[in-house]
């Protein structure tokens, strides 16, 4: 019988980012970004991955269902006060688990290495974006710049969120935490965006745009000038614009151009890498919604270049493309050269240079 309890608490004490369970193997930690079996537990068998699914499911007829439909189920669990996002799929008809440890302890903007703009903006209206691939750190920004508003403003937060993380505890501000999804606090985001309204909310954080309903309400709610916080699994703040559009017909993308254009504050497209020591930390892309941006948005074309030069010369009001980021990062012996060279395309690899030099200059 497998001992579930040892295992989360090994992965715990041993500083695992991750576990995954899998028939035929052991348990296995990512600890450092290497994978590492768990040597006091043995192979897990077909048997065992049903006694976990068992574990971690609890009765939960609404949970069970939506896995059985659709054989994929995203949850939570708390271990000994430490959460865990779970992810139940399934191999050759055996459940498969991977679980995310939750740090309980919410990094500040400075440990983000997030730029002091943002402090500005989410005490504003308007719409926020978080972006970046899987894993790349969205949600940890997300919750940090609720505490940020929670610690410092008077507001009613409301979050839609797929699996709750991190649990936040009323200090300034009223913060109304729901899970999404079948047999939970709200069936859709696009659902619960609308009755947020109703609920008097100030803030609405929602974890994940997938589609046009969803986008229709964070306008909606925008619109009524309150603050949306929001994430896009997109790779930067351009494909973010095109994102978005993409949501629309081709008649409806001018009058949604428009409209965000004039709600959208700031996209925040990050991505997690290896610096030194092996530590990794955030590479953020930041674009400032100023009038040449949203100059911009309302074009009939997007143009990466042409967004990459006005974030650059925007440096002042806090937007920051990706070479000049990857250039802060080098200069605050982050990262090493080579390190930063890595992220960005050869042909970029001057600009980059030239980038060091004029912050150097400016720092000065």
């Amino acid at each position: 019988m497998v001992n579930i309890d040892k295992i989360l608490k090994s992965a715990i004490e041993n500083g695992a980012s991750d576990i995954h369970l899998i028939s035929g193997i052991k348990p296995t930690f990512r600890i450092n970004d290497k994978l590492i079996p768990y040597e006091d537990e043995t192979e897990l068998s077909k048997e065992d991955m049903f006694e976990i699914y068992d574990y971690f499911i609890r009765g939960n007829l609404g949970k069970d269902t939506e896995f059985k439909e659709s054989k994929n189920l995203d949850s939570s669990y708390e271990f000994e006060k430490t959460n865990f996002r779970i992810n139940i799929s399934e191999a050759g008809a055996v459940p498969v688990f991977t679980l995310k440890i939750i740090n309980n302890t919410l990094p500040n903007f400075e440990e983000l290495r997030i730029p002091d703009v943002i402090k500005k903006l989410v005490i504003n209206k308007g719409l926020i974006l978080v972006t970046g691939k899987a894993n790349s750190g969205k949600t940890t920004t997300i919750n940090s710049i609720i505490d940020e508003i929670n610690s410092n403003q008077s507001k009613k937060i409301i979050t839609l969120e797929n699996t709750i993380e991190y649990k936040h505890k009323n200090k300034k501000s009223i913060v109304i935490q729901k899970e999404v999804g079948q047999g939970q606090d709200v069936l859709s985001y696009s659902q619960g965006a609308i009755n947020a309204l109703k609920e008097d909310c100030d803030v609405l954080v929602i974890s994940q745009i997938k589609d046009k309903d969803t986008m229709n309400a964070v306008i909606e709610t925008a619109e009524a000038g309150k603050l949306v916080i929001a994430s896009l699994n997109t790779r930067s703040c351009v494909e973010t614009i095109d994102r978005i559009l993409s949501f629309y017909k081709l008649e409806e993308q001018e009058n949604v151009k428009f409209l965000i254009s004039a709600l959208l504050k700031l996209v925040i497209s990050q991505r997690l890498i290896t610096g030194k020591d092996e530590k990794v930390t955030l590479l953020p892309e930041i674009m400032v919604v100023d009038n040449a941006i949203a100059s911009l948005i309302r074009k009939d074309k997007i143009n990466i270049t042409e967004y990459e030069e006005t974030m650059q010369n925007s440096f002042a009001k806090g937007s920051r493309n990706l070479i000049t980021s990857i250039a802060e990062l080098f200069l605050d012996d982050v990262i090493t050269l080579e390190q930063a060279k890595s992220q960005i395309r050869e042909k970029d690899i001057e600009t980059l240079n030239r980038t060091i030099m004029e912050l150097k200059i400016k720092n000065k």
